[in-house]
């Protein structure tokens, strides 16, 4: 049995604040601002939510204009009922990742070291060659986990890892971004990371990996908001999200 989902419940609201205000098929949503206000929730289960209507055909996303209501609203959600919230996700890695990252850093060797800065390595050449390709990132926050020394945290880290590779949400979210200059600050970021490790100082390296998902989270935000006049659609790039 899957588990609820917090956006499924704010879908169905604003279906149903659809309904009350007499949208119809072609007309505009309003800001996510003004719907978190209204429904007293997050602006990210308010775009998770919209992820979702829009993966269903509900709503539709324009160019620098905003999300139209794309044929009428149904209950109760039909699709996506199995899929993790792309914020949701990037909490729960925050949370865990952070204390991976404090505990690898007692545990970590001058092999592991090694291997990461290769991964980071991987990471800049791809950058450099405007490459699509993230393995470097990922590898490198797989390899903070193997540093662990346990198993079980990186089962862990390779499930959560494996849920946003085959999240409909995940890459419908990253579809919208056209933007990849954020890749040479995330990889700053990574830099940060390894140092802390590399000087064996847990809370430094608690804080990196703390702050470079917060920063993953507000990057994707504010790239991905329709609202945003600046947003063009027009521009997307099919890329892999890397983290």
């Amino acid at each position: 049995m899957s588990a609820h989902r917090r956006y499924q419940d704010v879908a169905n609201a604003l279906k149903d604040l659809i309904h009350e205000t007499g949208l119809d098929v072609g007309d505009r949503l309003p800001p996510e601002r003004q719907l978190a206000e209204r429904l007293s929730v997050s602006r990210a289960l308010v775009r998770e939510a919209l992820l979702m209507l829009e993966i269903d055909a509900l709503v539709e996303v324009r160019k620098g204009s905003g999300t139209y209501l794309a044929k009428p609203p149904t209950k109760p959600v039909t699709q996506s009922q199995d899929d993790i919230g792309p914020f949701e996700l990037l909490q729960a890695r925050q949370l865990l990742e952070s204390a991976i990252a404090a505990f690898a850093a007692d545990m970590v060797t001058k092999n592991d070291i090694v291997r990461m800065r290769d991964a980071l390595d991987l990471e800049r050449k791809d950058i450099e060659t405007g490459s699509a390709d993230h393995s470097g990132d990922e590898l490198f926050h797989r390899l903070i986990a193997e540093a662990t020394q346990n198993s079980v945290l990186v089962d862990m880290v390779n499930e959560l890892w494996r849920k946003r590779d085959q999240s409909p949400m995940w890459a419908k979210l990253h579809s919208r971004i056209f933007d990849v200059g954020y890749r040479r600050n995330w990889l700053e970021d990574h830099q940060r990371i390894l140092a802390a490790l590399r000087a064996k100082d847990p809370n430094a390296a608690r804080t990196a990996m703390w702050q470079h998902l917060d920063h993953v989270r507000e990057t994707l935000m504010d790239l991905s908001d329709v609202d945003d006049p600046a947003f063009d659609g027009f521009l997307f790039q099919a890329v892999k999200a890397p983290d």
